[in-house]
């Protein structure tokens, strides 16, 4: 009897050393889908909007985050391919490591990791401005430090439990924009708010098109920063537990929803607000773009009702980014690529160890409380926009070279659970775009008498990062481009 009872104390120690070894698949389509809109509808949408219809008129702002939108669709139909067919955690660093080059996949990842770890602290530095409206004469120091505390708890839960979070957060940042988008129509026909706006602000001075193409090359990156968080799909794929449907009905609806909520928000703004108004370019929140359109319209306390709202949207976006540069760090650490400390998981299959270190990170935000709020949360805003094209870049890169692979290895396309649309055009454009606005995000620092070394230090600081973490371990563990026959595309 001992032997039997002591055989099934094994047994059960293994199964639970199983476990407790792998993430647990316990995200829903509903949960995939609001993920991955909740780590894309916050500060990009809510504040800097405001700042590219100023800065490029209505016309430039729009076109601008078009061809950004397009851009990104044809890039999450890339990321859906591969993840619907090997749904892992580390997702494109993973596919990096396989399908090009391990010393790609290692920056990608670290990359990545950095890239959301910075937005965790722009958004905790967003939220010392937003209850600063309510509260202005306390330290930031203590909002930073509670909303911290209240994202590391979140993603302390088991994933499902973060996944509900989510999809409440996303829930209400998305009832609100479809609440601006409707309001906002009403008042531009005058049915709404007093006189039939139309279409006069968009003859203003040189709108809708203010600035030429140099300004609208400029709001690139503003409209980049928007976006970024539809890749984390990818990253929730390993989480998932029907990711080859999942995925799949998740991408398909990208686009609509990048035409909703930013052509249709940034197009009802434009029109309601002259570009030339300087509120647009305050990055105060009490002067957001939505707050000023509600108070248009005779809407009661627009200003608070928009702050939490933008509140909510700003903890859901630091949650979100939490979750995915926690995992990212936990399959480089299981990859061998980070510290192994950082690959344990607890008894729930959320990363402990990489959590704390992404969490201390993000006190990054702190240093609002000595330099500034606005002026830290423009620096933390630029050097993220920089990694996320990065990290865009790369999926490009390993989507183009895994369907190379799999052709080359003699497999057929049918196997795959979803298929892009026009490739390879998808990748390659996506790498055009990519590359462009990443060599010329911030041309106007090398004109003039004298270069603005400030101004190309917060601008390109992640590139040379991207470059010393990519070159340096393919230098130390001497790897090579892997031969497209020899890519690793076993599940």
């Amino acid at each position: 009897m001992q032997s039997a009872n002591a055989l099934e104390n094994e047994a059960y120690t293994e199964a639970n050393n199983v476990e407790t070894s792998e993430l647990k698949r316990s995200l829903k389509s509903r949960h995939l889908t609001m993920i991955s809109l909740g780590g894309t509808i916050g500060t990009g949408l809510f504040l800097a909007s405001g700042g590219a219809i100023h800065t490029a008129g209505p016309g430039g702002a729009i076109l601008s985050y078009i061809v950004i939108g397009i851009m990104v669709y044809f890039l999450m139909q890339s990321l859906a391919e591969m993840a619907a067919y090997m749904p892992v955690a580390g997702s494109f660093s993973t596919y990096a490591t396989k399908f090009v080059d391990p010393s790609l996949g290692f920056a990608l990842g670290w990359n990545y990791w950095y890239n959301w770890a910075i937005t965790i602290a722009a958004e905790l530095s967003a939220v010392t401005m937003i209850m600063k409206f309510w509260f202005p004469h306390t330290p930031s120091l203590l909002w930073s430090s509670i909303f911290l505390v209240l994202m590391f708890l979140l993603n302390y839960l088991s994933v499902k439990g973060f996944g509900e979070a989510e999809y409440w957060f996303s829930l209400i940042k998305v009832v609100t924009v479809i609440i601006f988008i409707v309001t906002g129509t009403l008042m531009i026909f005058g049915i709404m708010g007093g006189e039939a706006v139309g279409f006069k602000n968009l003859t203003i001075g040189d709108a809708p098109f203010h600035g030429g193409f140099m300004a609208m090359l400029g709001i690139f990156m503003a409209a980049g920063f928007s976006f970024q968080g539809t890749e984390l799909l990818g990253v929730a794929a390993g989480e998932t537990d029907d990711p080859a449907k999942s995925i799949p009905r998740a991408v398909k609806s990208v686009f609509w929803r990048i035409l909703l909520f930013y052509v249709l928000a940034i197009l009802v703004i434009g029109l309601l607000i002259p570009y030339t108004n300087k509120s647009l370019l305050n990055g105060d929140v009490s002067v957001s773009p939505f707050t000023l359109v509600f108070q248009k319209a005779g809407i009661a306390f627009a200003a608070s009702v928009m702050n939490a709202v933008i509140l909510t949207a700003v903890l859901s976006a630091g949650n979100s980014g939490m979750y995915a540069s926690t995992r990212m760090l936990w399959d480089l650490a299981r990859d061998g690529k980070a510290p192994k400390f950082l690959a344990k998981l607890n008894k729930n299959g959320v990363p402990v160890n990489a959590l704390i270190v992404t969490t201390l990170v993000g006190t990054l935000a702190f240093l609002a409380s000595f330099f500034g709020d606005g002026t830290v949360y423009i620096w933390l805003l630029n050097a993220s926009g920089m990694s996320g094209f990065i990290a865009w870049l790369g999926i490009a890169i390993c989507h183009y070279r895994f369907r190379r692979a799999f052709i080359a290895q003699g497999k057929d396309l049918s196997l795959l659970p979803y298929k892009t649309k026009l490739f390879p055009f998808g990748p390659l454009f996506a790498f055009a775009v990519c590359a462009f606005v990443i060599l010329g995000q911030n041309y106007s620092a090398f004109l003039g008498n004298h270069i603005d070394w400030n101004g190309v230090l917060v601008s390109y600081i992640g590139l040379p990062l991207f470059l010393a973490l990519w070159l340096g371990y393919k230098f130390i563990k001497k790897t090579k481009l892997i031969p497209l026959e020899k890519c690793d595309l076993e599940v």
